[in-house]
This record gives C-alpha cells, structure tokens and sequence, in this order.
C-alpha cells in the first residue's frame, strides 16, 4: 500500500458519521479512496446510501493532519498494516461488510492455509470454564489452529496462555491502539504472544480504552474465524455479542453448556437453546461439525464420475474449490460472483453429479 493510500484511508476513517461499510461504498463506485477525497460533493451524494450527513466532515483539513499524525506514529513504531483490498488482508474478514479497512498489527501473525478459531467467555471465569478451554485447545493441537480472543480477563487469557502453552499461534483483538495494554496486568504475556502471534486492532495511538470499543474489538473477533466458541457467559456480556456477530457473518457458533442454575452459564445455555449456538461438550463435537481432519488421516474414497458435463456456473464454483480447497458456502457465492439463493442449488446439483462433496459446517469440496 503506498503512503499516499493510507493517509487517504486514515483521513476517511476520522470523518465523523462515516463507517467502514460506507467508505468501501465510496471507494467502489469513485475508484480509490484518493479519488474520493478529491471528488465534488454532488457526485458522492449520487451514490446510494450516501447522504450529506455522511460526507459533511469529509473535506475538513484536520482529518488529514490526524492522519499524517497517526502515520508517523504507526512508522516510528514499526507498526504493520493492511488495506481490506490487499491479499494479505485476513481471508474470512474481507467477507465481512463492515470490516476494518486498516487493519494495525504487531507480532509474527502467518495465516495462511490455518484454520481459524475464536474462543471468548465471561472475564469472571470458574474452576470449569478454565479446565475446559485448556483441555479443548490441548486436545486440537493436532490440527494446528490459530486461536483468537480479546486479550481480556477470565476465558480470554485462559485461551491465550493455553495456546502459547502448546507452542499455537494465537492473536489478541485490543479494543485500543497498539500503544497501549489493557488490562495493564497483561503486559508481560505480550512478548510471549508476539513471538508466536500477535495483537489486531483497528484503533489509533489516539484512541483510549473505552467499553463502547468492544463491539469494534468484537467484530474483529469473529470476522477472523471459521468458528466462535463460548466457554462460559452471563445472561449479558461482551461473548454473547461477539457470538451474534458471528451468527451474522454465518459463522458457526458453539456454547459449552452448564447447571441450569449456574449464572455464568446462563448466557451459554441460552444460545443453545435459542438454536444460536451448537452444544459443545468435547473437542470431538468440534471436530465433527467443522469438517477438520488430520493430514495423514485419509479422505473417504469417492469415485468421481467421468466426462459429466457441468453448466457455466458449476465450471466456476468447480474451478474455484479445485484451486482454494474446502470453502464455505458464502465465500463460494462471493468469489464466483453467484447469489447466495442460487449458489446453493449449484452446490446440489454438482453434488448430485458427484464432483464435490458437502463438509460439516456448510462448507464444500471437490472430489
């Protein structure tokens, strides 16, 4: 990303009213964000969904000079970044509408070809909700995921040292800039998380920490995964949110249930029960549901007819899962350009034809 980009991005992102989902829209019909800090205003107010409330504070000088600010800050600190339009932008997270489009980093973070798991709970953890989660992450080793979380009290930690414990990447999601630790007694498990890991967050130097930033933290926290667990939970809280933002990007959730009467699994039982969480009780149960398996561990023999003869849109989805491996079916109908209603009949006819095949957690590969 050139210099001139990313002050454009960072002076959009400081204009007041204007959100990640309507600076994509922006850019997508004026062609850059350059572009569209140098377009009249009569032309952004053409564009759907944009109104004068949106681009009032656009032009305003000083959004640009916090953002050459916060440039120096991000180069004399080593900082990473990326644009959500770059290929090193997390794969699951540009899927979703309102992801950040500057994502800051610290660390060593490599994720490609991983899988993806977030596990997040109540910060007021029991004797239970810490057993299960080490158990949980020791039992998936195996397969070599990269465990996410907020860096917060309780669950989130657990599942953070658990993960550095086994020798797992694992990224912490601040609800802050990268200037700053909180909670403050978190500091010396950093060096440990950055050596193998690291820290995302799409706040500035200049954004204190503040609870309203948790539903930013949290759509960070789900947005980067295949999955989100909830170890343990109130009947209110930061995981039950995190959870529903991950049902919206059709994310699969997973609820480790509790005694009926045990108030930091209310909120967890309630997810299961409502049908917006699967029941977790193992890692098996995972397992199963996402569709893992072992490298060495042989796919079922499946005979691919021959010369079966596939129409324009099945050439598509085929060619894209031949060259990405197993995807969910959401990411199939948006790389290959097919609407979501009709992807899925696509999906059932080439099953019929036998040249893919259906994996737990709605996801699909050739055969």
């Amino acid at each position: 990303m050139t210099t001139e980009k990313l002050i454009a991005l960072l002076t959009l992102k400081k204009a007041p009213n204007l959100g990640d989902s309507s600076i994509k829209k922006l850019i997508r019909e004026v062609g850059s964000a350059e572009g569209v800090l140098q377009e009249r205003a009569e032309k952004l107010l053409a564009i759907d969904g944009i109104g004068s409330v949106k681009i009032k504070e656009l032009h305003n000088p000083v959004h640009r000079n916090e953002a050459e600010n916060e440039l120096r800050f991000i180069k004399d600190n080593s900082i990473n970044y990326v644009g959500y339009d770059e290929t090193s932008y997390p794969d699951k997270l540009k899927y979703c509408l309102d992801s950040p489009v500057v994502l800051f980093s610290k660390g060593n973070i490599d994720l490609k070809n991983k899988k993806m798991l977030s596990i997040v709970g109540t910060r007021k953890v029991t004797s239970y909700g810490v057993q299960f989660c080490e158990e949980l992450i020791e039992t998936i080793v195996p397969f070599n995921p990269v465990i996410v979380s907020g860096f917060a009290y309780g669950i989130d930690i657990t599942a953070h040292r658990a993960a550095v414990k086994h020798d797992l990447q694992t990224i912490g999601c601040l609800a802050h800039g990268l200037n700053q630790v909180y909670p403050k007694v978190h500091k010396k498990y950093m060096p440990q998380i950055e050596e193998n890991g690291g820290f995302f967050t799409d706040f500035w130097s200049t954004d204190t920490f503040d609870r309203k930033n948790f539903l930013g933290r949290n759509r960070i926290i789900a947005g980067l995964s295949e999955a989100t667990i909830v170890v343990e939970s109130a009947d209110k809280g930061g995981s039950l949110v995190t959870a529903e933002i991950a049902n919206s990007y059709n994310r699969e959730v997973f609820a480790v249930p509790g005694r009926a009467g045990d108030p930091f699994s209310k909120g967890c039982n309630t997810l299961i029960k409502t049908q917006r969480a699967h029941m977790l009780t193992s890692a098996a149960d995972l397992i199963y549901m996402l569709g893992w398996e072992l490298e060495e561990r042989q796919k079922p023999l499946v005979q691919k007819q021959l010369f079966v003869e596939l129409e324009e849109d099945e050439k598509k989805v085929y060619s894209f899962l031949s060259d990405n491996g197993k995807e969910l079916l959401d990411i199939i109908a948006l790389e290959c350009n097919i609407p979501t209603f009709k992807v899925a009949s696509v999906l059932l006819n080439m099953e019929l034809k036998g040249v893919i095949r259906p994996l737990p957690g709605k996801m699909f590969e050739t055969i």
